[in-house]
């Protein structure tokens, strides 16, 4: 009965240090989270980036080059003008 408790406490300190260095969920980047704006916030993102029109002209063509399109091509493009 003694070496069950010791083998409980043992567990729950290894899941204890376990979870403090180890994360608990990874979050998913800005760019990943795109892919589930409404075409509203992209738009306005969209109309942001826009104002740097050297910079969007570039990422667009790139977007094009590789085919992307919809919402795939969302998430690249605010990848391409937050870099």
């Amino acid at each position: 009965m003694k070496t069950t408790k010791v083998r409980y406490l043992f567990s729950a300190v290894i899941l204890t240090v376990v979870m403090s260095i180890v994360p608990a969920r990874a979050e998913s980047s800005t760019a990943e989270q795109v892919k589930t704006w409404t075409v509203r916030q992209w738009n306005q993102t969209a109309a942001e980036f826009r104002k740097d029109k050297a910079k969007w002209a570039s990422c667009r063509r790139q977007s094009s080059d590789m085919k992307l399109k919809g919402k795939a091509s969302w998430s690249f493009l605010y990848g391409c003008m937050k870099a």
